[in-house]
Formats: C-alpha cells, structure tokens, sequence
C-alpha cells in the first residue's frame, strides 16, 4: 500500500509541476498506455477491461480535439486525424475490432513521436539562443 501511494504521489507531482509541452506528452503516453490495454483485454477476451481502457483513451483524444487553436491550418489538420482516431475508437469499442483499434494506435504513436521531436527541437532553439 505504502509503495503506491508513494508512486500516485510521484505521478501527481509529475504533474503539478510539468510545463504544458511535457503535460501533452504525458496525455499521448497515457492514451497510448491505455489503449494497449485496450487492445491486450480485447484480445483476451475481457471485454468489460477492453472497453473501460477504450473510453478513457476516448476521453482523451477529445481533450486534444477540444484544446486545439482552429485559427492554424495545423490545427485543422491534426483535428481531422483526431476525429479519424476517435472514430477508429468507437467502431473499435463498438465491433470488439482489433485492426480499428492498431489504426488509431499507429496514428496516435506518430502524433506522440512528432511532437517528441518539436519539444527537443524547441529546446535546442531555446539553448543556441542563450
């Protein structure tokens, strides 16, 4: 018990304390993690496990939607992959469909890298500038 109350503490401050950059980068993991459980209790048959997991990645690729800035033609972009993802989701969720579920993880885990690579980018901006 001691252990994870030690590790939620951890997690929370993680959180508290994170800029927005490393917070989205913590919303792409956590649905990525969720989401391979998802896949995973599908795959064996818990169905109950599968569908709690897809509806909390759910909920998070529509936080992403919700946030974006349409004033960016990006932004319009990565709101239609998002309305694909969530759509792979449902119909993933819906017809117990494993391949939907891998479309909307292949597409989430290079949303996830991409903006990996535009926060070292940014940072090394920030460092040749100093």
């Amino acid at each position: 018990m001691l252990n994870s109350q030690m590790a939620a503490a951890y997690k929370n401050q993680q959180i508290m304390t994170a800029s927005p950059e490393q917070l989205t980068l913590l919303l792409y993991n956590g649905a990525l993690r969720f989401l391979a459980e998802s896949i995973l209790a599908l795959e064996k048959g818990e169905m109950e496990k599968s569908h709690k997991a897809n509806l909390r990645v759910q909920a998070i690729v529509r936080e992403f939607m919700v946030t974006l800035d349409m004033n960016y033609e990006l932004s319009q972009n990565w709101a239609a992959l998002y309305e694909y993802i969530e759509n792979c989701l449902i119909e993933g969720n819906i017809k117990k469909d494993v391949q939907q579920l891998n479309n909307a993880k292949t597409i989430l885990e290079e949303m996830r890298n991409t903006w990996q690579e535009a926060m070292k980018q940014a940072q090394q901006s920030k460092l040749a500038v100093r």
